[in-house]
């Protein structure tokens, strides 16, 4: 049995649940979403460029995808890899949501139905990235699996009956309107085109990018026991995805702070909680050293022992 640090926290009746049947549908909302989004960003891009336009897609993109995706979303509300007060929590989520991925209860429960299934023997071949680029692509930004036997959801206190996170959930998508109309304000139309459009079709389409040749290939420190989909570390991304493609890593110990754990890896996420902890905005961060003992993952290269070396030993020493 995994500590509870390392198990899937929102999902119920996984006794009864099977990652492997089910099929594929047609995802209506987030499809013309993501295709409309898309569509504007190639079409009005170039008529609206102009080079504040691009900055500002830059700067904000980094952002949401900082503060938000990486910090609120990922390492705070999924994995609670530190604590912080309620209302910081709040904005991160909420930057999280601008990022125009989805809202954050959709996020959890996509986030650890697909770590759940992925971790298994095997999974349906949806979640195993068996097609090419493309038409993979086409799938994740435009379907959703839909399994014979799905696990429950229940993402707990705190998350499931908070008023806020229940309220930007249903309206992820009209969280875009604020920001449209305060950089029309600013810009005019090629901050909107770029500040909404580009920036939600980019981080729209890089995730589904990192997420693909995250589970497909490149470097690996450690092995999951058992799991039929194994994780990669994706260097050449680490600076725009805020240190989440250094997901071998993150795969290993999924409740760390931090992501880039070696020399060299670029973290951008774990400086901004580092941030937060010098202004007394966040504590209890978690990292390998300070977690319980990590059972069922095998080091595959000499640096790996390196870096959690006492939290590893700790395992001889635990009943």
């Amino acid at each position: 049995m995994e500590n509870d640090a390392f198990k899937v926290n929102s999902l119920t009746d996984l006794d009864r649940a099977s990652p492997s049947g089910g099929k594929v549908v047609w995802d209506p909302a987030r499809s013309i979403w993501n295709a409309m989004m898309l569509a504007a960003a190639v079409i009005l891009g170039p008529i609206y460029f102009t080079w504040d336009a691009f900055l500002l897609f830059l700067a904000f993109s980094a952002l949401t995808l900082c503060t938000g995706h990486s910090v609120g979303f990922h390492r705070r509300l999924i994995h609670r890899s530190f604590e912080c007060p309620k209302w910081l929590e709040r904005i991160l989520v909420w930057m999280g949501t601008a990022v125009g991925m989805g809202g954050p209860l959709w996020t959890i429960k996509l986030h650890d139905f697909r770590d759940w299934a992925q971790r298994q023997p095997d999974c349906h071949p949806f979640l195993r990235h068996e097609k090419g680029l493309l038409a993979d692509g086409l799938l994740y930004l435009h379907g959703r699996l839909q399994l014979e036997k799905p696990p429950g959801f229940n993402p707990g206190p705190g998350i499931a009956d908070d008023w806020f996170y229940r309220f930007i959930d249903r309206t992820w998508m009209l969280q875009q309107i604020p920001i449209a109309l305060l950089f029309y304000l600013i810009g005019g139309m090629p901050w909107l085109v770029w500040g909404v459009f580009v920036r939600v079709a980019a981080c729209t389409t890089m995730h589904w990018f990192i997420s693909y040749f995250a589970h497909t290939q490149g470097p690996q420190d450690w092995i999951v026991d058992g799991a039929v989909i194994q994780a990669h570390n994706v260097p050449l991304m680490a600076i725009p995805t805020m240190g989440e493609s250094w997901h071998n890593n993150h795969h290993a110990f999924p409740r760390s702070a931090r992501h880039g754990l070696y020399p060299g890896q670029i973290d951008l996420g774990w400086h901004f909680i580092r941030l937060l902890e010098y202004l007394g905005l966040a504590w209890d961060i978690k990292l390998p050293a300070n977690l319980p003992p990590r059972r069922g993952i095998s080091p595959v290269s000499n640096r790996a022992l390196s870096i959690a070396s006492k939290q590893q030993a700790n395992i001889g020493n635990t009943p």
